[in-house]
């Protein structure tokens, strides 16, 4: 058993290697502060055992790297609520996105129009559309990159 005389101590041997870890974990120095002073408490709370630990110091890295992982679950839990808690659709944003594409697409020729909107909105390989409208896959390519060119040509236009 490796006894160690007082907590501060300990303290002051290793909170500059555990801080500098830290610092190479978090990438934030203001998060790594937080978790060494985490970890520190917590052993501070538990020296008597602790301290009569063969390795006091590997305790203390175990317990920083613990509140770590258990900071990061709840950041990315955080995340995941707030992302849900969202709307995954904004049906105001939806509208005018449609709006702005059908003003897009509407001075194009009928053919280009509909090439855009099967193989690019309707997700359609070039065969699956051509079969739609009753044209060869090439034509469709052709088609679809005329228009998407109009409406590039369009846009730059109206900047």
């Amino acid at each position: 058993m490796h006894e160690v005389t007082s907590f501060e101590d300990f303290f002051e041997t290793h909170r500059r290697p555990l801080f500098g870890a830290l610092c190479l974990v978090t990438g934030n120095r203001s998060e790594a502060e937080e978790i060494m002073q985490d970890a520190f408490l917590k052993v501070w709370e538990r020296w008597e055992r602790v301290s009569g630990l063969e390795d006091p110091n590997a305790y203390l890295f175990r317990v920083a790297m613990n509140l770590f992982r258990n900071r990061l679950r709840r950041a990315s839990l955080a995340a995941r609520k707030a992302l849900s808690l969202t709307s995954s659709t904004d049906d105001l944003a939806a509208i005018e996105d449609r709006d702005e594409v059908v003003r897009w697409l509407r001075p194009l020729p009928p053919r280009q129009r509909a090439a855009i909107v099967l193989t690019t909105y309707l997700d359609y390989s070039s065969d699956e559309a051509a079969r739609i409208l009753r044209i060869r896959p090439s034509t469709v390519r052709a088609l679809a990159t005329q228009g998407r060119a109009g409406v590039r040509h369009a846009m730059e236009d109206q900047a």
